[in-house]
């Protein structure tokens, strides 16, 4: 990685990343806030304000926005995860100092008319609707919500509908004068890009930028709890969680390689047991979903009306079989597989380009890649045995299920099983 590194007088961090050999550049801003950032009055804000975002500024309007950027064939969008927002672009590296200004633009002179506003609210509900329609995203809300119940980690980051109704233009200007501060953000450029040509960019941008004062956000505590929806569907779509663990974590590391040795693809031991040698699903796999100072770990499923009865004694089985350690194939497996996932996303401006600006959020710099690479074949047998003992004995198990659920195992049944 040729990463270098620029602090602004404002404290706005800026970083490049510079390819050889490519013709195009991915920039975008990193805002260390998201749902989590949210009280309950507001949950939703976040998500709300990345589209409104895009809606008309002193200089632009909506149309413009997307007109522009389209003439020289850039590509801008953003996304709102829990812990950050973030706002990107992808042009020919000609055309950086426009996505640079157009970046610059949304985060600090949109205009929130509210014509426009009453239109993105409208959009915003039906995104809201899509969701509830859709039962495998659905299901991971509410496994979200029940692992961490009454907390801000909890909720849903697009909101509720009636919270979506009530947020007026104040609403959006007061978040966003609060947590899109210049000690808060990262503006990053990864592919043909001159460093100081960016800082230089970034710095006519975003120069005025206040520093702001330091946001805090609520504490994640992991709970546990069960959510089952009866629906007339075609299949159980079914996840099971767990405690995980945060980014700064000791065995961060070694989850990934748990994870992946346990549902990461057609080797891992949920799909050959689950699908290959049982047929008792055509999508099974698990994550480990890391937050600052949490985590939540788990299984996904989608099973049939008769085979969930089957389903859930076997992947309770691999849960608790793994915690007793994997064999050296198995963790050589894991290790080249997010080795080589690694080198893959390496080819990309845009995936380096978010590695980087995460990384600078989440651990205050870059990660050498070949500080990660000796991290990850630190992780031996005994560190994957550890965090799978770490995790699936570290308390309540969370359940969420929707679907024709008539043949699941009560919550009490399953939890009986890790304890």
């Amino acid at each position: 990685m040729s990463v270098r590194e620029t602090k602004l007088s404002n404290g706005l961090r800026v970083a490049t990343d510079t390819m050889a050999g490519v013709e195009t550049t991915s920039v975008g801003v990193w805002v260390d806030a998201g749902a989590r950032n949210e009280g309950m009055e507001i949950n939703g804000v976040s998500h709300m304000l990345e589209h409104m975002a895009f809606k008309g500024t002193k200089r632009r309007t909506a149309r413009g926005i997307a007109e522009e950027i389209e003439a020289v064939g850039g590509h801008l969008n953003a996304y709102t995860s829990r812990e950050q927002t973030a706002y990107f672009a992808r042009v020919v590296a000609d055309d950086l100092p426009l996505a640079v200004d157009m970046l610059a633009d949304i985060l600090q002179h949109s205009t929130f008319e509210d014509q426009e506003l009453e239109r993105e609210r409208a959009v915003i509900v039906q995104e809201i609707g899509q969701m509830q329609d859709t039962p495998d995203d659905l299901v991971f809300d509410q496994l979200q919500e029940m692992a961490f119940p009454d907390q801000s980690l909890g909720r849903s980051i697009l909101g509720t509908v009636e919270r979506v109704n009530g947020f007026s233009r104040d609403t959006l200007r007061s978040y966003m004068d609060v947590h899109y501060r210049a000690s808060g953000m990262v503006v990053v450029a990864s592919g043909k890009v001159d460093h100081d040509e960016f800082v230089a960019l970034v710095q006519k941008g975003f120069g005025d930028l206040g520093s702001g004062q330091e946001t805090s956000w609520e504490a994640g505590h992991y709970t546990g709890g069960d959510w089952r929806e009866e629906r007339e569907l075609e299949q159980v779509h079914l996840t099971l969680g767990f405690q995980g663990l945060p980014f700064r974590d000791d065995d961060f590391y070694a989850v990934q390689i748990l994870s992946t040795a346990l549902g990461g693809g057609m080797s891992s031991r949920l799909f050959q047991e689950v699908r290959e040698v049982r047929g008792l699903a055509y999508s099974v796999f698990s994550f480990a979903s890391s937050y600052l100072d949490c985590g939540l770990f788990g299984v996904y499923a989608g099973t049939g009306e008769g085979e969930v009865k089957e389903l859930v004694p076997v992947v309770c089985d691999q849960l608790l079989e793994i915690t007793k350690g994997i064999d050296a194939d198995e963790l050589s497996r894991a290790k080249i597989q997010h080795k080589a996932g690694m080198k893959m996303a390496l080819e990309s401006s845009m995936s380096r380009c978010e590695q980087l600006g995460r990384q600078i959020l989440i651990y205050g710099g870059a990660i050498p890649i070949p500080e990660i690479i000796e991290k990850i074949d630190a992780v031996d047998i005994d560190a994957v045995s550890r965090v799978a003992n770490r995790i699936v004995t570290s308390g309540a198990p969370t359940v969420a299920a929707i679907g024709p659920i008539g043949n699941l195992e009560s919550y009490s049944a399953i939890a009986a099983r890790f304890g």
